[in-house]
């Protein structure tokens, strides 16, 4: 992990806090920081009604694009607790990763199902085609014919993605 470097632009995550993400995400870019608040949709019940609602993707983080100078006017923003760190240093998240979950939240259409593959829950996968490629998981279950649920691990927490099989490798250990 390498410390920030003057004038050189990386991806960070920041912890909020609770239910702050998209208030943190709005003052970040109002004060001219690139951030990125990965949302997805899903359904929400109340009494009364059913809404589609957005929500984020990892509860109570936010991935900003910063320079040296940039770093501590993030950590005054009001809702923001502090940089993801690993001994003592915020952890640059690769450009790469950042585009991963951008496509993999644009991605829609399922791909029909080879019955050449066969998977077993708990086997370690490695994605092969599709916005995730290279990123590697743990199959968690099949989900009818053209899903199954893996979940990858990626800044310390876990992403549960649901994604076509013939996108995925069983990884031989």
């Amino acid at each position: 992990m390498q410390p920030i470097r003057k004038n050189e632009y990386a991806w960070y995550a920041i912890y909020t806090r609770s239910r702050s993400e998209k208030a943190v995400n709005l003052e970040l870019q109002l004060s001219g920081i690139e951030s990125y608040l990965p949302l997805k949709k899903t359904i929400r019940k109340w009494s009364d009604r059913k809404k589609m609602v957005e929500v984020p993707l990892f509860n109570s983080y936010v991935f900003v694009k910063v320079s040296e100078k940039e770093y501590l006017k993030v950590l005054q923003t009001f809702g923001v607790t502090r940089y993801i760190c690993f001994e003592g240093q915020a952890v640059p998240i690769p450009e790469v990763q950042i585009n991963a979950i951008r496509a993999y939240l644009d991605e829609t259409e399922p791909i029909p199902l080879d019955d050449q593959l066969k998977m077993e829950a708990g086997k370690s996968v490695i994605v092969t085609r599709g916005p995730m490629i290279g990123m590697t998981g743990v199959l968690l279950y099949i989900e009818g014919k053209n899903r199954v649920k893996v979940e990858i691990e990626a800044i310390g927490q876990s992403l549960i993605i649901t994604i076509p099989p013939q996108n995925l490798e069983i990884i031989l250990q």
